[in-house]
Parts: structure tokens; C-alpha cells; sequence
């Protein structure tokens, strides 16, 4: 379980398309328990089906990793402009400080595309973690529980956490670093991934 733990924090910790976002839903304080109930929860049905064997499936259909792969590049680099207008145009980012709050189906639903058309994340959640697991024979689902709470508490802590750093983030300037950071990340992630499925 503590490998399991640990396995999972590595995966996850690292700066990605997800965590941005439940980084800047948490400082905004819009919609974060859907936002970390939606991640959490999709982290564990995927940990779940890579132990329970969907790994072993998806190395027999390559294309189907592929095809993620381009759907979430386009996807990330519509988000990246949108990122990139907020950071460069503060009348996008004033009028998003008055108080206009995303609905949560829009929320939700973005929430669900990061994690779900994120290749990586079936590359390290099912077939990375899925295959470390089934080399734990009957312990797997110990490990399984483990990853399972290492997405559990990052998102939670990431989510809700986040309102610790609210004061940093009470000038309109931070909040323009923060977009263009998130531009760049998501508009990196992008490239690699078409690079990958190239």
C-alpha cells in the first residue's frame, strides 16, 4: 500500500494540464469540490482498471492510444489561447475578477477532458502503475488502494489548498503570470503530444 502511495504521488505531482486547472478552480474558489471529486474519482476507476488489466488491452490497440493523443493536443491547445488571452488582455482577466463564475457543467466538463484526454495518463496511471501492481500478485490491490489515496489526498490538498495562496493572488498581475504559465505548460504538452503520436 505505502508503494502504492508513493508510486501514485510521483505520477501525479508533477505540473500538468490537471493540476493547473484544480490549481487555478481552488484559487478562484469555482466549483472546486466537483473539480476534485471529478479527478479524484477518474484516478481511481483508471488505477483500478490498469491493476484489474485494461493495460494489457491498450498495448493491443495502439491507434486507440494515438487517437487520444491528437484529440487531447487539440484540446490543450485550444485551452493554452484561451490561458494566453487572459494573461495578455486584462480586459478578459477584469472581467473575469468581477465575479463571472464558469457554470459547473462548463467546469465539469473541462475537468473531464484534461483527465480523460490525456494520453499520459493512460501511459502512467493504467499501463505504468497497472504493471507495477501485477507484480505484486495477490498484493495488488493493496497497491491499487495505496495510488488510490496518493489521488485522493494531492487533489484534495491541491483543491483546497489552494486558498492559502489567495493573497499572493489578490493583484490582477499574479493571476496574468499564472495564465501565461498555464498557457505555456498547456501549449508544451500539446506539441509533445503530437510529437508522440507522430
Amino acid at each position: 500500500m505505502l508503494a502504492g502511495l508513493g508510486l501514485g504521488l510521483s505520477l501525479i505531482v508533477a505540473i500538468g494540464a490537471q493540476n493547473a486547472f484544480v490549481l487555478r478552480q481552488g484559487l478562484r474558489r469555482e466549483h472546486v469540490a466537483a473539480v476534485v471529486a471529478v479527478c479524484a474519482a477518474s484516478d481511481v476507476v483508471l488505477v483500478l482498471a490498469g491493476v484489474g488489466g485494461t493495460g494489457a488491452v491498450l498495448e493491443r490497440v495502439p491507434w486507440l492510444v494515438t487517437a487520444v493523443r491528437v484529440a487531447g493536443a487539440v484540446f490543450l491547445a485550444g485551452y493554452a489561447v484561451l490561458a494566453a488571452r487572459r494573461a495578455l488582455r486584462p480586459t478578459a482577466l477584469a472581467a473575469q475578477a468581477g465575479g463571472s463564475r464558469a457554470g459547473l457543467g462548463a467546469v465539469v466538463g473541462t475537468a473531464l477532458a484534461l483527465t480523460w484526454l490525456n494520453p499520459h495518463v493512460y501511459l502512467d496511471t493504467v499501463l505504468l502503475l497497472g504493471s507495477v501492481a501485477g507484480a505484486r500478485g495477490a498484493d495488488r490491490w493493496w497497491f491499487a488502494v495505496g495510488a488510490c489515496t496518493a489521488s485522493l489526498v494531492w487533489f484534495t490538498g491541491l483543491g483546497f489548498g489552494a486558498r492559502a495562496l489567495r493573497p499572493v493572488f489578490a493583484r490582477p498581475a499574479a493571476w496574468r503570470v499564472l495564465d501565461g504559465v498555464i498557457a505555456v505548460v498547456m501549449a508544451a504538452l500539446a506539441v509533445s503530444l503530437l510529437v508522440g503520436a507522430g
